[in-house]
């Protein structure tokens, strides 16, 4: 086995289909060639939002390099569009095949001015003004980034002990806190006996300490008396001149779904009052940059006047003057005016919060004020110091909360409720008690009827996962209003520096694709057509109300025009979870237009599909779940849900370490195949009845012998090799290229090489066995990023043999009846989703220089409607009325997961035979 040297595809203009009659290709369509940027060693890195925030608290990006072009042990600096150097921290996230730097990442100090974003380039970085400095104790870690230092726990219930600002305590004793009860609520409110759990840390690690960007892990479980249960990983980050620490935590479900019953989750700590309560200050984030602000004893409004200099000063939230200046009827009746101690800010759905407010305890709450959409922030403090803490994607999380308590007293307490203890509890139990399908031949039955793969005991909920966002500051005294409407804006909109796309897609990563071009009326038609599919799943998100706890980031997979309603209650239709690569439609067409909107949906998925639709512990560990009513409830658990190739967009471009502990996951996740027999109902079927879609179009295995489990060449060795080539780029462990290769060679050695579908697998060895004689298609083989994957791969490595196979199977996917018999000498029934293996016909078309085979695949890609109205889609209609529970927009025919699959077949066409298209007439 030999890597390829340094080399990019250069398919030539004799592609162009020359006096071809292909659909949307007008008269004034001419040919033109989009040149592919020259790679550059410098890197444009600018404001996801375009417009610089008016502050951060820190960043940290990731960005390619061309291959050969950056040597392993390079240094890096940074600098901006003036020449002026910015401190920054750099690492290695992947490395090409030759040893050179492949993707690197980088973080900068908080509050730098980036008007115009910054170049990275090879060199040496200044340090920065406050470098962040990490001490280790025994039992706890020192982070300090300036004014302000942090203690971490590295055991108790304690993560953040304490944190100071200019040497005076802002907070102590941060914790995460649950609640939970052994049934579920009742029909009449009614609730089991609620049991209390506190975070107690098993583990602390320094991952990085320092000059610029210091992250720390912590691992433990929720323990209550001897009970400790859902583990969790959380990690915090700290950046050189910033009050603040981003926190990202995670959990796993590993309860009985039958009898744990989550109510509450949160982060909790503690804030020491100094001051007098008429100059201690609460705060929330409203709507569209509103700001909620009372003292925790009022001087306004009183019947007596305080004057004006105390009511301006505590309305603006800085210290009042000695209250010995008070009026003499204000001053001598203070004590009379109430102190209020609990403050909560309750944000129960997607479409109002309520702030309520009393004194204390055993005393009634009182209404204050309610509104649309909070941004998750609060603040509890005053002029000697205080806390402000914040959730992202708060409202779209819901139910949540944000509480402060004993606000009058001498310490504080404020919790960020990302599961809001005084909603329903969670009920995770199956949907259904299996409707009488005992057997697999019932199951068959229900499958063709609602598209579910239902089967006892599959549908569980342990075993998947949550992450969430926090931000804590530690602040020296209240800040002014319109600073905390900024704060409010970094959690709930996190300001992000990206790699530009031009300079991504001059480095040559991530296969092919091609920046946005709309210079002829073909390629106009085309990326209208993906951006009106894209405004309208971000629209369909907030229309539908696609939000919760467990919900947030997924789409529903297929649409009912009957209700007008997306399929939400019928078997597989659904929740889409990953369902023929949605989340790779959105990443590559973040990619190629660099639009934001698309960076969040894309960014909310891959957190979703990450962590709820796969499981984390147990005998389905590495698998996820297909698509359905619930996202754990159908129970075709397999590797094409877990797929890393979902993930390692968002890795590289983020360097997020919690998307990395994914991906690393997944490793070894061809061993739960021991475990779970995909193609296991295969033959159960009932006479007469039709052959199962989804996850059963699976050949059954039979018996083997042990260590050897049937594997799919598309649908599971397709998403094992993008672990495997992921872990291979960013450790440079030879032994997951060479599992890569070991396949690949296997599959070379079959009669029908990747025609045969899928053959028995040896897990030792990672080597494909049998003779392979029988040709298997299924049209799901090639839509997991097994495409995506192959067009990395095969620029990485040099197996001729393989990669004529994987020709042949491009080639010839799409070929005719004839074509395909004459080929393999076997019928080749199951070869649908022809637009979608366009791609894979152009991709043959480029690599063989077929202009025959490039002109068929615009043909495949135009001509072709995949069981779906391509005709309509991009055509929405507006529906009001009685037919309708509120007004939404419908666009007829559409489908998530041949949505996703037309725009990744557009995202590759486009690339490889752009010119065959435009030349077209």
């Amino acid at each position: 086995m030999t890597e390829i040297p340094v080399s990019r595809r250069d398919f030539i203009k004799q592609a162009a289909l020359a006096g071809a009659a292909v659909p949307m290709v007008t008269d004034a369509a001419v040919a033109a060639t989009t040149q592919t940027q020259k790679p550059s060693p410098d890197a444009d890195i600018a404001w996801l939002d375009g417009a610089p925030p008016a502050t951060h608290e820190g960043q940290s990006w990731g960005m390619p390099w061309p291959r050969g072009t950056v040597p392993a042990r390079a240094q890096f600096r940074a600098a901006t569009s003036t020449g002026k150097s910015v401190p920054v921290q750099s690492w290695t996230t992947a490395w090409w095949p030759d040893g050179s730097i492949k993707w690197t990442a980088h973080a900068i100090p908080a509050g730098e001015a980036l008007a115009d974003g910054l170049r990275v380039a090879p060199g040496k970085s200044p340090a920065p003004a406050q470098p962040v400095r990490v001490t280790a104790g025994g039992d706890s870690i020192e982070v300090s980034t300036g004014a302000v230092t942090w203690r971490i726990g590295k055991s108790g219930d304690a993560i953040l002990r304490s944190a100071t600002n200019g040497g005076r305590e802002s907070l102590r004793d941060v914790r995460l806190v649950a609640t939970a009860q052994n049934g579920p609520d009742s029909d009449d409110g009614a609730h089991a006996a609620i049991e209390r759990y506190t975070s107690d840390i098993t583990s602390t690690t320094i991952e990085q300490n320092g000059p610029v960007r210091a992250v720390i892990r912590v691992e433990g479980t929720h323990k209550a008396g001897a009970r400790g249960w859902l583990p969790f990983t959380l990690r915090l980050y700290f950046h050189a001149g910033s009050q603040a620490v981003r926190i990202v935590h995670s959990f796993i479900f590993d309860g009985d779904p039958d009898k744990d019953f989550i109510r509450g989750l949160g982060l909790s700590g503690a804030v020491p009052m100094r001051d007098q309560p008429h100059d201690r200050h609460v705060r929330f984030a409203g709507q569209d940059g509103g700001l909620w602000g009372e003292a925790v004893r009022p001087l306004t409004g009183l019947r007596r006047d305080s004057g004006k200099q105390f009511r301006d000063t505590q309305v603006a939230g800085i210290a009042t003057p000695s209250a010995a200046e008070l009026p003499k009827p204000v001053r001598e009746t203070l004590q009379y005016i109430p102190a209020w101690g609990d403050f909560t800010l309750a944000q129960p759905n997607a479409d109002g919060f309520a702030i309520t407010k009393r004194t204390k305890p055993g005393h009634g709450w009182i209404d204050v004020d309610t509104a649309g959409r909070a941004p998750g922030l609060g603040l509890i403090g005053g002029p000697s110091g205080g806390v402000a803490f914040g959730m992202k994607d708060f409202w779209q999380r819901c139910p949540v909360r944000l509480d402060v308590r004993d606000a009058a007293t001498d310490l504080a307490h404020f919790t960020i409720w990302h599961h809001a203890p005084d909603a329903a509890a969670m009920d995770l139990r199956m949907y259904h008690d299996g409707l009488g399908m005992n057997d697999h031949v019932a199951e068959n039955q229900g499958l063709d009827i609602t598209y579910e793969d239902y089967e006892k005991g599959w549908g569980t909920a342990h075993g998947i996962a949550r992450t969430t966002e926090f931000t804590l500051w530690a602040l020296p005294a209240t800040p002014p209003r319109a600073r905390l409407v900024e704060m409010a804006h970094e959690v709930s909109r996190q300001p992000r520096l990206t790699c530009a796309p031009a300079r991504i897609n001059a480095a040559g990563v991530f296969g092919d694709w091609s920046l946005v071009d709309r210079s002829t009326a073909a390629r106009k038609a085309i990326e209208d057509q993906n951006d009106a599919l894209l405004d309208y799943y971000v629209g369909q998100v907030d229309q539908r109300r696609w939000y919760g706890f467990w919900n947030y980031g997924d789409v529903m997979h297929s649409y009912d025009t009957d209700r007008h309603v997306w399929r939400y209650d019928i078997g597989g239709y659904a929740w889409d979870n990953s369902e023929l690569s949605t989340d790779l439609w959105l990443w590559y067409s973040y990619l190629r237009s660099g639009r934001a909107d698309v960076f969040r949906m894309a960014e909310a998925m891959t957190r979703h599909t990450g962590e709820v639709d796969v499981y984390h512990i147990g005998p389905y560990r590495g698998f996820g779940t297909r698509h359905g009513v619930q996202h754990w409830s159908d129970s075709s658990k397999q590797p094409r849900v877990s797929n890393a190739a979902y993930r390692r967009i968002y890795y590289f471009l983020t360097a997020d370490e919690r998307c990395g502990d994914l991906m690393h996951a997944l490793i070894d996740s061809d061993y739960t195949l021991q475990r779970v027999e995909i193609g296991r109902k295969v033959d159960e079927r009932a006479p007469g009845s039709a052959p199962p879609g989804g996850n059963s179009a699976v050949k059954a295995a039979g018996a083997l012998p042990d260590g050897q489990v049937f594997v799919q060449f598309g649908t599971t060795w397709g998403s094992l090799i993008s672990a495997w080539l992921t872990e291979w780029e960013r450790t440079r462990d030879t032994k997951w290229r060479d599992r890569i290769v070991t396949g690949m060679r296997s599959i070379a050695t079959l009669k029908q090489g990747w025609f045969a579908g899928g053959a028995p697998f040896e897990l030792k060895t990672g080597r494909f066995l049998g003779p392979g004689d029988k040709v298997s298609v299924s049209h799901l083989n090639g839509v997991f990023g097994v495409f995506e994957m192959h067009a990395e791969l095969l620029e990485l490595l040099d197996e001729a043999a393989y990669r004529e196979v994987w020709l042949d199977y491009c080639a010839f996917y799409n070929a005719s009846d004839a074509e395909f018999r004459a080929k393999t000498g076997q019928p080749g029934r199951g070869r649908g989703l022809r637009a979608a293996h366009s791609r894979f016909t152009a991709y043959a078309a480029v690599q063989r220089k077929d202009a025959a085979l490039a002109k068929r695949a615009w043909g495949e890609f135009l001509g072709s409607d995949d069981g779906h109205d391509t005709a309509a889609l991009g055509r929405v209609r507006r529906i009001s009325g009685p037919d309708v529970l509120k007004p939404i927009d419908e666009m007829a025919g559409v489908s998530t997961n041949g949505t996703a699959q037309w725009g990744l077949a557009a995202v590759a066409n486009l690339a490889l035979i752009g010119d065959a298209l435009e030349s077209g007439r």
